[in-house]
């Protein structure tokens, strides 16, 4: 570790990062993080923030929760790493059974680990494709559901996730999601899907749909459930698999476990990630058990899936939200957002929409709110100047232009309002400054 003072190691560390890290890497500030606790981040200068990020959605209980900490500490002295595939170990075991009993459906489940958000998508087309027995996978637009090959493959926005990749897996195809605020309702995107299985995929050749109960990258949008319903019954009347992707909105973030329960719709497979492992690289699929067991032996697997530590970390994760009642407090948090959101839409031009389930809340920016056009460079601008003010917020949405909410469901009071009040100075001042 360098003994140099904080400014002139900052400047050493963003050297190194020029030279041997490639451009392609942008974060989306430009600090070196040093430490951080709870629902706060502290630079290695010592500048602290308010974090509304949790690290795009993997820190629902915050950073460094003294439990979850508490018990990898404990496994790190007892097994760091097998790999499941050579010998399972009983955190993988038991952690599987928890994300079982939690997965909604009155059936028997099953759940694999894996690593990444989208090794836990990739091998949810997997497993569908050889349960049905048929290749085609039908995803959305906005859909974003990873940075790999398939995960690519299945994401809608071609900038900056795709371009310059190709070419892409096949037999993935388009649908509309509902975006209400631009027009497509579910009776609509409904119609479309139907038509696509009637004349660009035959439906005995679709595996699964394929679908984030709530948009992640593409804008945090909900969908509605009446569409999420139609899902439903177009793949139990056409032999389909019906896939829920939660692994940003999934873990608590909408004050349900999985967003997807809002609805009362019950996928076969459920992807997850991110906040199940309290900042540990963890993630799995659960289904229907005879789904599950489609695929043969020793065709599914990962070497760092399941690590010990991470299942560790996770089974406190769980404990955690039943002993502060983390669901019940993104359902707080989300009326708080909400109602301070909507009050925002009364008083600044900007702001075009509002959607909050739970504390997944998404404010839509727009210059005009009759033509609706992305504010996307005001957007960024807002952004900007939380950050100058002590506030770490994202953007998301095809055109940038949604700011979104991914803040600690444990996060005190006072932040909490710290952090809005900060978001609304900056609203107002660029709203002010754009006329």
């Amino acid at each position: 570790m360098s003994q140099l003072p904080a400014r002139d190691r900052t400047a050493e560390l963003k050297a190194i990062q020029e030279r041997s890290v490639p451009r392609g890497l942008k974060p989306a500030f430009d600090f070196v993080a040093d430490r951080a606790s709870g629902s706060q981040l502290w630079t290695l200068e010592g500048t602290s923030y308010v974090d509304f990020m949790g690290g795009i959605g993997v820190l629902n209980v915050g950073h460094g929760h003294p439990k979850v900490l508490a018990a990898a500490h404990a496994q790190l002295d007892r097994l760091v790493h097998t790999s499941a595939q050579v010998a399972i170990c009983e955190p993988y075991l038991r952690l599987a059974e928890r994300i079982c009993e939690r997965a909604p459906g009155e059936f028997a489940k099953k759940a694999i680990l894996f690593s990444t958000g989208a090794e836990a998508v990739e091998n949810t087309v997997k497993i569908a494709r050889a349960a049905t027995g048929r290749p085609g996978i039908i995803a959305f637009t906005q859909a974003f559901h990873g940075r790999t090959l398939l995960g690519m493959s299945l994401t809608d926005a071609m900038h900056p996730y795709k371009a310059g990749f190709g070419p892409f897996a096949p037999e993935i195809y388009r649908a509309p999601f509902p975006y209400q605020y631009w027009g497509w309702d579910s009776e609509r995107a409904l119609a479309e899907l139907e038509e696509l299985v009637r004349t660009t995929i035959p439906a005995d050749q679709v595996a699964a749909i394929l679908i984030e109960p709530v948009v992640g990258e593409g804008g945090f949008v909900p969908a509605p459930y009446e569409f999420l319903r139609g899902l439903r019954a177009l793949a139990d009347r056409r032999g389909m698999l019906l896939i829920a992707d939660e692994v940003q909105s999934g873990i608590g973030r909408t004050g349900k476990f999985f967003a997807i329960e809002h609805s009362g719709v019950v996928p076969d497979l459920i992807a997850l990630a991110k906040s199940i492992g309290g900042g540990f690289p963890l993630s799995a699929v659960v289904g229907r058990a005879e789904v599950m067991d489609a695929p043969e032996p020793g065709s599914l697997g990962s070497t760092y899936g399941g690590n010990p530590v991470a299942c560790a970390a996770a089974l406190a994760v769980l404990e955690v939200f039943e002993d502060e009642g983390l669901l019940a407090r993104a359902g707080v948090l989300g009326s708080i957002l909400e109602e301070r959101m909507e009050e925002w839409q009364r008083r600044y031009r900007l702001v075009g929409d509002v959607r909050v389930l739970g504390a997944m809340a998404g404010l839509e920016l727009v210059r005009n709110q009759e033509t609706k056009e992305p504010a996307s460079a005001e957007t960024e601008q807002i952004i900007d100047g939380c950050r100058e003010r002590g506030l770490l917020a994202l953007r998301a949405g095809p055109h940038h232009n949604v700011i979104r909410t991914l803040m600690p469901l444990n996060i005190p009071e006072e932040l909490l309002h710290q952090g809005l009040d900060i978001l609304e100075r900056e609203l107002a001042r660029v709203s002010d400054a754009s006329g």
